[in-house]
């Protein structure tokens, strides 16, 4: 859950709510209450709370266990998949991405 990513990430920078609150350009009292889970943040903040932390916005939502966001710093590349990518499978894909490159580069 949100709430639960929030606080567990702010913990790991050892940030107390105030100065969070601060660095985000929020209130004390609306992150409190997004950490508790009783308000949800607009898609601005959501997304400023994502690039401070340094993390995707799927991570915030729980929509991935994975903290980085790969279409930031990677190329997209489209595939169909029911479910979410685990991070051995994207290792894997990421091996076949290199070795279709190294193919290209031997011809």
């Amino acid at each position: 859950m949100l709430s639960e990513k929030m606080k567990l990430l702010r913990k790991e920078l050892s940030l107390t709510q105030a100065e969070l609150a601060e660095k985000l350009n929020i209130t004390r009292s609306a992150l409190s209450l997004y950490e508790l889970g009783k308000r949800q943040p607009d898609f601005e903040t959501l997304n400023k709370i994502a690039d401070f932390f340094e993390v995707s916005t799927d991570y915030l939502l729980d929509r991935t266990n994975i903290k980085t966001n790969t279409l930031e710093t990677k190329e997209t590349i489209a595939a169909h998949h029911d479910g979410a990518w685990t991070e051995d499978e994207l290792a894997e894909i990421e091996k076949f991405k290199e070795f279709i490159k190294s193919k290209r580069n031997d011809q």
